[in-house]
């Protein structure tokens, strides 16, 4: 099972999100090409009713377990359904911009 289809079991079945866009960012960083490490993720759920960001992420990263340890990047924005039609059902989630990583270091 491929990280993407892992993910998006995990998180399913931990969080039953009414709505989920699951992105793979690994190519606008410096990794191999296929890669699955850099991930955006915008994802909707009562389960986040009552919770702060931090706690919604801490959600999250519980869902994900062990398999946080083959991600390298996971950005998020983590909402409750009325939050999602507050916003029309239109939300950014722009991954911040690359760094190049390794290939900066001397």
């Amino acid at each position: 099972m491929s990280i993407r289809e892992q993910l998006e079991h995990r998180l399913l079945a931990g969080l039953q999100p009414a709505r989920m866009a699951l992105k793979n960012d690994s190519g606008m960083h410096a990794v191999p090409k296929g890669s699955e490490t850099h991930w955006n993720l915008i994802i909707v759920s009562d389960a986040f009713a009552g919770l702060s960001p931090l706690h919604r992420h801490r959600r999250v990263y519980d869902a994900l377990g062990e398999l946080m340890k083959s991600i390298h990047a996971l950005t998020m924005k983590t909402l409750t359904p009325a939050e999602w039609d507050a916003a029309g059902g239109e939300v950014a989630n722009p991954a911040p911009p690359c760094m190049g990583g390794s290939k900066h270091e001397s």
